[in-house]
């Protein structure tokens, strides 16, 4: 049975400027952002829809006095209104934004403000020096420098609100006047990586507003929803999913006050949902289990599973009434999760559904805007990313006897191209399909799995494929496990041996394992692998190696892990 993508109806919209009367005319009263100044701070900022679209207008209208119309506007910043606002003031007025990662050195912030020619910048406090030596240099084509901030020595993004609004005020119409071409470039997006193979990924206004389309036709999201934002801002997934689908469906967006704040913000934001990387959840996971144990109701809470369980098949849900004590610890209100990014554990998809909320898995690309698939609200499959979104097409490329092969994707979501790089274009555009370099599988029912990157499989003498993200979500299971990295170590007959650099939570180690010594642990860490890892697998897929570290792994700001540069360090290569 080929199981159904859509669900609900939704408006299709045609640019972000059908994105901003929306804010003005079906959510004008409804708060669009909360947040706090300081961690701390009692008081929480909010923001209406009404407000917001009268920002970017009035952000739009100063931008465009100021002779920027069609070029290239730079932002960088932690997740923050101003960002918002300056986003879709410049996307909305005909120019082009290109969002920085706001994790990058110095260096490589002015070596992508270089490349990508952009003429103007907007920017947080934290990188005033950076500008500033860009300004005193002169290397790039930057002539205006606008900090989020009241900084001295800087145009400030409040006095462009103010001049934006008195000049609409006094019948200034070149914002309302601007048509805007949505199969053009508006978004220029460097992947990850260091500068010099990131690659700049084209996105028009069409790709992004076909995927909030096709999102919502398979999500229920609310506008008495409230998001919690803190996964970078820069990055299509946060970009896409929680700002521009979520104030799409007029959500109210939360700012997170950090990572560490993440538990106490979900209780004062009252949040009802987030997108995260499956890391996070694992953690999150990994900590209910323990609350549980500690008290001493993992078996009550197994029972009560069962029960649950039990009555869905007849449509009767008492998961959150049964669970409440527990969803309490995470604010209360938390329905919903969106995780996309890497492979995760059945156990700990298992075990949110088992609590009432709704997680759903999905796949996606920068260059895909960025969602190719996902679960609905309705079928899910653990282990899979769901199915291909309304009106997107993919197909699994050279799939070999168990039908893995490369995943391409065919729709109004694929990036127009990779700027100024040809040839890095036509190796991933081939006929109206875009090659993901991401190997897959569908089932019988067109769930779609992925199991790794084409780069990273290790292929063995005897032609067997090993896909280390696989081993790797069975050594996640062991409740000590933060990270890890499976990879291949080239033996001199031209097979590999297969090894595992494991991360482990120092906290956890010292409590189930007591002054244990290093060569102890190692032990240990052996004999779990043996039994609780390789017994899982066929004798090729055996780790015969493991490398132990309480250091997390190398990552790029996306939090995915630099396996090459991993690589040569567990090589001796670095």
């Amino acid at each position: 049975m080929k199981y159904k993508r859509k669900l609900y109806d939704a408006t299709k919209m045609r640019d972000f400027r059908e994105l901003v009367n929306r804010y003005s005319t079906l959510y004008s009263e409804q708060i669009a952002f909360e947040y706090k100044e300081t961690p701390n701070s009692q008081e929480h900022i909010k923001i209406t829809y009404a407000q917001f679209a009268d920002d970017i207008k009035s952000l739009g209208t100063a931008l465009l006095n100021m002779g920027l119309s069609e070029k290239k506007v730079a932002i960088i910043g932690p997740n923050r209104y101003e960002w918002c606002t300056s986003y879709l003031a410049i996307t909305t007025s005909n120019m082009i934004v290109v969002p920085l990662d706001r994790a990058l050195p110095a260096n490589e912030i002015e070596d992508l403000i270089i490349r990508s020619k952009a003429e103007a910048v907007i920017f947080d406090k934290k990188y005033a020096d950076v500008f500033s030596k860009l300004a005193n240099e002169k290397k790039s084509n930057l002539s205006l420098y606008i900090c989020m901030d009241n900084l001295e020595n800087f145009t400030t993004y409040s006095s462009l609100i103010q001049k934006g609004h008195s000049l609409l005020i006094n019948g200034d119409n070149k914002y309302d006047s601007i048509e805007i071409d949505n199969k053009k470039m508006s978004i220029m997006l460097f992947t990850s990586g260091t500068t010099s193979i990131s690659k700049a990924v084209a996105l028009s206004q069409s790709n992004i507003c076909e995927d909030i389309y096709a999102l919502a036709q398979m999500t229920d999201i609310r506008k008495d929803d409230t998001f919690l934002s803190f996964l970078p801002l820069h990055h299509t997934f946060e970009s896409t999913c929680t700002f521009l689908y979520g104030t799409f469906s007029g959500i109210t967006v939360a700012f997170c006050d950090g990572i560490k704040y993440v538990q106490k913000n979900l209780a004062e934001f009252k949040v009802t949902g987030f997108v995260c990387v499956p890391l996070m959840l694992e953690i999150m996971y990994k900590k209910i289990k323990k609350g549980i144990e500690e008290k001493g109701k993992t078996k009550l809470v197994q029972k009560m599973t069962k029960v649950c369980n039990g009555l869905l098949k007849f449509k009767i849900d008492i998961r959150r009434k049964v669970f409440k004590e527990i969803l309490d610890n995470l604010g209360g209100k938390l329905r919903m999760l969106i995780a996309g990014g890497a492979a995760m554990s059945k156990d700990a998809i298992q075990g949110f559904l088992d609590l009432g909320i709704n997680l759903l898995q999905g796949y996606g690309l920068t260059e895909t805007s960025p969602v190719v698939a996902g679960e609905n609200d309705k079928f899910k499959r653990c282990g899979s990313v769901g199915f291909p979104l309304p009106g997107i097409d993919v197909k699994i490329d050279n799939p070999n006897s168990e039908g893995v092969g490369e995943i391409a994707v065919k729709a109004p979501t694929v990036m127009l191209e990779y700027v100024d790089n040809p040839e890095a274009t036509a190796e991933v555009l081939k006929d109206g399909w875009f090659y993901t370099g991401d190997l897959g599988y569908f089932d019988k029912d067109g769930f779609l799995f992925i199991t790794g990157r084409k780069k990273d499989v290790i292929v063995l003498k005897n032609g067997k494929n090993i896909f280390p993200e696989e081993i790797e979500i069975l050594i996640q299971h062991l409740p000590y496990v933060s990270e890890s990295m499976v990879f291949g170590r080239p033996e001199p007959d031209g097979d590999y041996k297969i090894g595992a650099k494991i991360v482990y939570n120092k906290d956890v180690i010292n409590e189930m394992y007591p002054n244990i010594s290093e060569e102890e642990l190692h032990k240990q860490v052996w004999e779990d692998i043996k039994e609780k890892v390789n017994h899982k697998m066929p004798a090729y897929k055996y780790i015969r190696e493991i490398i132990l570290t309480d250091e997390p792994l190398i990552k790029t700001t996306t939090q995915k892990v630099k396996r090459h540069e991993e690589l040569k360090l567990i090589l001796g290569e670095a």
